[in-house]
């Protein structure tokens, strides 16, 4: 089959002819149709994340075909349409994961290749709904931002939410099921069309944060629950800009870690600090309950063919896009 395959930190992808995986016990072999990009495959690339090692394939999120099963697996499976949940080894409690937790795409082959195995345990049917390119969309992305949203910061319908660093693919999602469940939501965002067009799908207002006035104009509004992947200097006000109560969820720390928090002002508004990341199987189960019941469309706007995986991962560098980035893949 072929693959794009990273052989080391720096280095680009490599198209290639690699052997097709074999089931094991308990697996399931998948012809992966269209696969989705995340900043995760750029940080790989870089060296900019934990537990490297090469050469390595690519790609957390999937939708296709299942064309084989390994013994232990139902063989019903085969021939369905299916999205792979890249959760892998949660563990058994719901409030972290566990010693074995993985992401599918590292330590384990991902899908930006032809076929792909993974635990049986793993694959979803496909929302009849969304084609194989909305459907790769949603996994990862979907899965961090529902866990944040609700399995962390509880939200309800009529709340008030920020969502920081709108475009991605994480915050999109959130933007999209805070909306779906009846919240008022608004947005941060470095771009004035990104603003644009997040109102155009349903928020409320925002903020370009390259703007002085930006803290001001957020700030009348108090805000029940915030979504960040950010940090940095900027996170101390967002607990300026948070209602008494109100629950932050982050998810990464792009711009690192907050050179201070304003402890006096966290306590005395009963504030929550919530880290959360990707999510459990019972996350991706009631995700996918959301989606289907609201038919939401995941936004992937931007396509390349699997030799073009390159400039596809150019392009996630870049942050230009609005929305997901999907490799997609001849069967």
């Amino acid at each position: 089959m072929k693959a794009l395959v990273l052989k080391g930190v720096g280095q680009l992808l490599s198209l290639e002819n690699v052997p097709d995986p074999t089931p094991e016990s308990g697996e399931a072999v998948v012809a992966i149709r269209c696969a989705a990009l995340n900043h995760r495959d750029v940080w790989i690339q870089k060296g900019l994340y934990a537990g490297l090692k090469f050469p390595i394939i690519l790609g957390s999120d999937g939708a296709g075909v299942v064309i084989e099963t390994g013994s232990g697996v139902d063989p019903a499976w085969r021939g369905k349409e299916v999205i792979i949940n890249p959760s892998i080894a949660w563990g058994e409690s719901e409030r972290w994961q566990g010693k074995d937790f993985r992401i599918l795409g590292l330590p384990d082959n991902g899908t930006f290749a032809e076929r792909v195995k993974v635990p049986a345990t793993q694959l979803v049917s496909k929302p009849a709904h969304l084609d194989f390119a909305h459907a790769a969309a949603l996994p990862l992305a979907g899965l961090t931002a529902y866990r944040a949203l609700f399995s962390r910061a509880g939200l309800v319908s009529g709340e008030r939410v920020l969502v920081t660093g709108i475009g991605g693919g994480v915050a999109l999602f959130a933007l999209q099921f805070a909306l779906a469940v009846g919240a008022t939501v608004y947005v941060t965002s470095g771009s004035d069309e990104k603003l644009a067009r997040a109102k155009q799908l349903g928020a409320a207002g925002g903020a370009n944060y390259r703007r002085e006035s930006w803290f001001k104009d957020l700030k009348q509004v108090g805000f029940d629950v915030i979504i960040d992947s950010a940090g940095g200097k900027g996170f101390s006000k967002l607990t300026e800009l948070a209602a008494p109560g109100a629950r932050i969820a982050f998810f990464g720390a792009t711009f690192g870690n907050p050179p201070e928090l304003d402890m006096r002002r966290t306590f005395w508004k009963q504030l929550s600090l919530l880290g959360s990341t990707m999510g459990s199987p019972s996350d991706f189960a009631a995700m996918m309950r959301l989606v289907e019941r609201h038919k939401i469309q995941p936004l992937a706007e931007i396509l390349y063919p699997l030799s073009e995986g390159n400039e596809a991962l150019a392009t996630m560098d870049n942050a230009k896009q609005f929305g997901k980035i999907i490799l997609t893949v001849a069967q």
